[in-house]
């Protein structure tokens, strides 16, 4: 996470310019402006929450002695869940109210994130970080929505500044290294991916021990001892890791190529589904290939030095290898990946991003490039806000005003339980197919070979003796992996048990993240 050089200081090697001791006035305005409309760019997210968001608030609130079990079906560590069950419990359970955890994290992000690029290369990388950190689409999604990966952020960048105090600056006492540790065994309990990054991380320390500056050699190898001593605090979670680990996986998708892995992940730091996202997740590529290979000759002259620049070559290979050790286990395992997992390097990234910014010595130039790529994060960001994540609030809505007490709202799959079941009356029964059991979580275990073994005939026949006279409601979406056909086979059971049906909603398609269709079918005649 930092550069593994002498822990005393010296002058830049291989031609790299000093850092510059003050930024532009022009710089700090852009920033300081990027960094007002983050901040209240953070807290105005209006969807209701999709599928993972309210599981987590549904497992957080439990409590928290019941937590740990209730992982064990879900596949995370517990961290981010003992915390948001604390903020729950001072500050309610509202979409707006669980979301600020993530939004106040990601605000405290930024401070630290200055402190990272003025320690890194001065203020004006300080400025440049911060600046391209607050608008990002990536950071902002994750800043709005119930989930870990803020947290990782905040975490990652703390980490950062202990490792480089202890191995480039030679402060290395033993708070800083029980600090080291405690990040550590901190970043693996709140996301799995973290034990890849510290994996990276331990592998440049003991490639500085062995074969580093000798005055260097100590300090790596003690930031190597502490980042491995943070294990220390997992240990009591490996059982149930390993659990997940058996029976739980990814299900919800199948295992994807090295290449769509990259593509995928520049998409979604370039915003997702914002239909440029492909632009700005290309243009912070290349900012980060000049901020790794870029050497400023003069004004309208930048050398590509394929030696790379020294102040983010640790960085590199940090996210390198943390991407590549991760995808060959998803090779290994036959498992799914998310772009959200790249939460663990996206600083780095961004880092090594803005000094590909510093490449452009003109003044002028250099504030062009810097508000012109905020300018184009800005509309990801705004699509990342506005887009509805989810339909449920609108299907609840409508079964609301027709249902009556005692219907039967079954959801297929159960997949849709959590979210569309959030708004939705308490005086109905709720089912989940293929389980029939609460919505207000999804049981991962075995996932797959439960679906696959479920009959869709005899799961309807027995809703609709559940209904007796009552209505039955039916939340499907067609096309989830490993229900495939099953949702329809159920609408057909449920059409033939009772015609009439009623379509209330119609499935909103790409106009939400996670649409699905309503269904009524009329009591029995």
């Amino acid at each position: 996470m930092s550069e593994t050089a002498s822990p005393r200081p010296r002058a830049p090697s291989d031609g790299d310019p000093p850092p510059e001791r003050t930024a532009p006035v022009e710089i700090i305005v852009v920033a300081l402006g990027a960094v007002a409309l983050g901040v209240v760019m953070r807290f105005v997210t209006r969807s209701p929450l999709w599928l993972d968001e309210a599981l987590s608030v549904n497992i957080a609130r439990l409590p928290l002695g019941d937590i740990p079990a209730a992982l064990r079906h879900d596949g995370h560590p517990p961290l981010y869940y003992f915390l948001l069950h604390g903020w729950m419990q001072a500050f309610g359970t509202t979409d707006l109210a669980v979301r600020a955890l993530s939004g106040l994290l990601a605000v405290l992000s930024l401070p630290v994130a200055w402190l990272v690029g003025r320690r890194r290369g001065g203020p004006l990388l300080g400025w440049l970080f911060v600046g391209v950190l607050a608008l990002s689409p990536f950071a902002l999604r994750y800043a709005t929505e119930t989930r870990m990966y803020s947290l990782l952020v905040v975490l990652i960048l703390m980490g950062y500044l202990v490792l480089d105090d202890v191995v480039r600056r030679g402060r290395g006492g033993l708070g800083r290294l029980v600090a080291l540790a405690l990040i550590s065994g901190v970043l693996m309990l709140t996301h799995y991916w973290s034990i890849w990054l510290l994996g990276a991380v331990g592998l440049v320390l003991v490639w500085r021990w062995r074969r580093g500056p000798l005055e260097a050699r100590a300090a790596a190898f003690r930031a190597a001892v502490a980042v491995a001593a943070g294990g220390a605090l997992f240990l009591p979670w490996v059982p149930s890791f390993l659990y997940q680990a058996a029976h739980t996986g990814t299900p919800w998708a199948g295992s994807q190529r090295p290449t769509y892995v990259v593509a995928a992940t520049l998409r979604d730091f370039g915003g997702g589904d914002f239909r440029d996202a492909e632009l700005v997740g290309g243009l912070l590529l290349i900012l980060v290939l000049l901020g790794l290979f870029g050497r400023a000759v003069n004004a309208r002259h930048i050398d590509l030095d394929l030696r790379t620049r020294s102040p983010f070559r640790a960085e590199a290979t940090v996210v390198a290898l943390t991407w590549g050790i991760g995808v060959a286990v998803i090779l290994a395992t036959n498992s799914a990946y998310a772009s959200r997992y790249a939460s663990v390097f996206f600083p780095l990234v961004v880092l090594v991003a803005a000094g590909g910014i510093t490449c452009f010595v003109s003044r002028p130039a250099r504030v062009g490039v810097f508000a012109g790529f905020l300018t184009l994060c800005l509309l990801g960001t705004y699509w990342n806000v506005t887009y509805p994540r989810t339909q449920g609030r609108v299907a609840a809505q409508k079964i609301n005003d027709a249902a009556s007490s005692g219907d039967v709202v079954l959801f297929c799959p159960d997949q849709l339980g959590p979210a569309f079941s959030r708004s939705l009356r308490t005086d109905v029964d709720r089912l989940v197919y293929p389980t029939l059991g609460s919505p207000d979580r999804v049981d991962w275990v075995d996932y797959a070979a439960r679906n696959r073994a479920a009959d869709p005939a005899a799961i309807s026949a027995e809703v609709v003796r559940r209904a007796g006279n009552h209505r039955i409601f039916l939340i499907w979406q067609a096309d989830y992996r490993t229900f495939e056909g099953q949702c329809e086979a159920v609408f057909n059971v449920l059409g033939a048990a009772r015609p009439g049906s009623v379509t209330l909603v119609a499935s909103g398609g790409k106009s939400y993240f996670e649409p699905a269709s309503v269904t009524m079918f009329p009591p029995r005649s």
